[in-house]
């Protein structure tokens, strides 16, 4: 048996878990702010909601899902995304029943059969936030902002791009479909494989392709931001404006294509050039069709979702150094009968909201002190037979080695 994770899989261990709750603690403050309500859904899915709702010509559901039959025959997916899920269960409790607006929030682990590298994993961890209800760009132009406020809080935004563009909706994307055809027919020989067949089957994915050749034939595509309708340029325009008065740094990039098929109108992209080829950090758009087409009314929708481990690539560049559990008080013994005192002084000291700890297996009170120090405790008490037996305890400030006697009655309420 080899004891190793699967390839593409990895542990965040307890001196990287501090970096991490950090951003996940700023992300639910900042979600607060803005009206979100948490929401956890299934790791599990049937595999029809992700071929609905991302599209089955998507190299997600082509090449990239962990799919098994269950023993019931049903076809189950774990979700290589959290849009769908959340749709679904916007859709299967009847959510739009109750209000004309819900905002969301999930996070949790994802899942794709791709090619590992850093920045990249098979099981990664995502953070995102739906917003269904509303067409007004209003909407879009306030889930855009509370991603940025989000990345200025953890302290990555001077190391960020925001970059946003259009894709059109039913009404401008169907000409534009039929124009990239055209650009791309007589080059069709020089195409990928999967390239040709997308030609056939949704051209757009011919945009998103990463191969080297693709890219540079799709370099000079015709884009959709240049053929906009009337009515989804003036919904551009206002996300524009509402982002601008927000004070929201933004660019605009037409090659913004997205991964996925429901996307329309808004799309959005948040990049570094600190991760190499791992670049977007954060991404997201709107989605007006999706939650029709998994079975509930028509619901405009907007969204949006970022990687866990690229934030924290990218936080431990901007912020190097190990996010240090604080214990306050770490607590020592030497002698018969103080280990159980010890264990009461730690006791004390955790019901008065002091982060504490105390050796355990009555090592030498110098292999104690050493875990002390190594703890990062301001402070140490230290238990012995005589100072017991008078009803104290020594307090050792841990910066200066000074040394004090206290009472252990009172100990506990002392200022740390």
């Amino acid at each position: 048996m080899e004891t190793r994770t699967p390839r593409g899989f990895h542990d965040v261990l307890p001196d990287e878990i501090r970096r991490w709750q950090f951003i996940e603690d700023n992300a639910r403050y900042i979600f607060d702010l803005y009206g979100f309500s948490e929401i956890r859904i299934p790791v599990l899915e049937f595999t029809e909601v992700f071929a609905r709702s991302l599209g089955t010509t998507t190299d997600i559901v082509e090449k990239e899902m962990y799919t098994f039959t269950d023993r019931d025959g049903s076809s189950i997916t774990l979700r290589p995304e959290g849009t769908a899920g959340v749709v679904r269960a916007f859709v299967e409790n009847s959510m739009h029943a109750k209000s004309s607006v819900s905002k969301l929030w999930y996070s949790g682990m994802m899942f794709r059969h791709e090619r590992p590298q850093k920045g990249r994993y098979r099981g990664f961890y995502q953070i995102g936030a739906e917003l269904l209800g509303p067409e007004d760009p209003a909407s879009d132009a306030d889930l855009v902002t509370m991603v940025w406020k989000f990345l200025e809080s953890i302290g990555l935004s001077d190391r960020l791009t925001l970059e946003i563009s259009s894709l059109g909706d039913q009404n401008c994307r169907p000409q534009y479909k039929e124009k990239l055809v055209a650009y791309f027919e007589p080059e069709v020989d020089e195409l990928c494989p999967d390239c040709r067949r997308r030609l056939e089957t949704n051209p757009l994915r011919i945009l998103d392709c990463k191969e080297e050749g693709c890219r540079k034939i799709a370099a000079g595509a015709p884009k959709m931001i240049d053929n906009l309708c009337d009515e989804c340029s003036v919904h551009f325009e206002t996300v524009r404006e509402y982002l601008g008065s927000a004070g929201v740094p933004y660019t605009i990039n037409p090659k913004i294509v997205r991964g996925l098929d429901y996307y329309t109108r808004t799309v959005f992209e948040v990049t570094t050039n600190e991760l190499g080829s791992q670049n977007a950090v954060a991404a997201g758009g709107r989605y007006d069709g999706l939650v029709e087409e998994l079975g509930g009314p028509r619901t405009p929708a907007v969204g949006f979702a970022t990687g866990m481990e690229r934030l924290v690539l990218l936080h431990e560049k901007a912020r190097p150094g190990g996010f240090q559990r604080e214990i306050k008080v770490f607590v020592t013994y030497i002698g018969q009968g103080t280990q159980a005192a010890a264990f009461r002084l730690t006791a004390a000291l955790r019901k008065r909201g002091v982060s504490a700890e105390m050796e355990y297996g009555g090592k030498s009170l110098k292999s104690q002190l050493k875990r002390a120090d190594k703890s990062g405790a301001g402070y140490t008490f230290i238990i012995g037979e005589d100072e017991l037996s008078r009803g104290k305890v020594k307090l050792r400030r841990m910066e200066t080695s000074s040394e004090e006697e206290v009472d252990i009655e009172t100990a506990p309420t002392l200022s740390f």
